[in-house]
């Protein structure tokens, strides 16, 4: 007699931190693959998505509102909660995808690997990518009703990090702090899109926008191209840490290192939205350490 299969069994592995649509498609619906929508702003709640999709909601229940600055980590209990509401068993296996592309998808994907979570991948392209294969979108917003799940939060320390943190790897020769907002808002010369913030970016930071990791159409460089940009930009260091307006796009500049075969990675959680605030701490304008 056979052994029933425990719900929530995974029968799905991805080969990395990126999949393709196709990939996906050829999955669609099997047992053990969660699917989430993790699209932002206008395309928050995603409509159209991809058939299955559920909601990853970067600016609802999947952040701490407790905070004073948007898009925080929640806690390990309070993030537990949100993915077995979702029905997310700890054996499953995740896919998390956008409709910009890869953008608010690759904070989704760090989230569950800071949260000990690795069987995660983020949708190559996202959702324009998705279509512009022929696969199919169901209209309306993604949503979940089913059971509850098993998931369970094993925080891993040191790969969300908080401003103090983040000071001590500016003044490190060994760590390189890479700053994902646009050029033009890293020296100050563009205004900032949350009011009450300084103009400007941390002192040696070096600015890295998340574009760059990218072809036209949303989709990540080959891991050799990945390599080579993020190279110029931190030169020989290895231990790398990101920062953007509110810790999303930051996200990317990670997929893109662990990618590219970097393994010391860490994301500043405040980011700008933090650090730029009125304080002690320091800003500086001007192109500085751009590469």
């Amino acid at each position: 007699m056979s052994t029933p299969t425990p719900p929530g069994t995974n029968a799905v592995g991805v080969p990395g931190p990126l999949v393709a649509a196709d990939w996906v498609a050829g999955r669609l619906g099997q047992e053990g693959l969660v699917l989430f929508d993790a699209s932002v702003g206008a395309r928050r709640g995603g409509a159209p998505h991809i058939p299955g999709a559920r909601p990853f909601d970067l600016d609802g229940d999947l952040s701490d509102h407790t905070s004073a600055v948007p898009h925080t980590m929640p806690g390990a209990e309070d993030l537990t909660e949100a993915l077995r509401s979702l029905g997310v068993h700890d054996t499953d296996t995740v896919v998390v995808y956008d409709a910009q592309g890869v953008y608010s998808s690759a904070r989704a994907w760090w989230m569950l690997r800071a949260m000990g979570f690795d069987r995660a991948a983020v949708l190559d392209g996202g959702l324009p990518a998705w279509t512009e294969a022929g696969h199919p979108v169901d209209d309306g917003p993604a949503a979940y009703d089913g059971p509850r799940g098993t998931f369970t939060a094993r925080p891993r320390p040191g790969l969300i990090v908080d401003a103090d943190t983040v000071a001590a790897a500016l003044a490190d020769p060994g760590a390189a702090v890479l700053d994902a907002r646009t050029r033009e808002r890293y020296a100050g010369t563009a205004p900032e899109p949350r009011p009450g913030l300084r103009g400007g970016h941390m002192p040696g930071s070096v600015s890295l926008p998340f574009g760059e990791l990218q072809r036209d159409g949303g989709q990540m460089l080959p891991p050799d191209e990945l390599r080579t940009v993020l190279k110029e930009a931190a030169g020989d260091r290895e231990r790398l840490y990101f920062s953007c307006g509110s810790g999303v796009t930051a996200c990317v500049l990670a997929l893109g290192a662990a990618l590219a075969g970097y393994d010391r990675l860490a994301v500043y959680d405040g980011s700008w939205s933090e650090w730029g605030l009125p304080s002690e701490r320091p800003v500086a304008t001007g192109e500085g350490d751009s590469p």
